[in-house]
């Protein structure tokens, strides 16, 4: 099985905000997860991430879609640069 960490769209027309899952690639975008790593709001601007089973998940295989990676890696540098 390959999995993917990818956003799940929630949220009502017109104003989306997404969960962070962990899913197997085969599986529809808002269908069956296999686990909750976290939320963003897009119109905030507001990631909240479990880095620690984000990095589980990459340790064992699963890849991160592009946008998803992208979002991580910029709120990352952001706070490295704040801190």
């Amino acid at each position: 099985m390959s999995v993917a960490i990818r956003f799940s769209r929630q949220g009502k027309k017109k104003s989306p905000f997404y969960r962070i899952v962990a899913a197997d690639k085969r599986k529809a975008r808002d269908g069956k997860f296999i686990e909750l790593l976290g939320t963003y709001h897009p119109t905030t601007k507001v990631l909240k991430l479990d880095t620690e089973r984000y990095e589980k998940w990459l340790k064992v295989g699963a890849k991160p879609s592009g946008t998803l990676a992208s979002i991580v890696r910029r709120t990352a540098r952001a706070a490295t640069k704040t801190a």
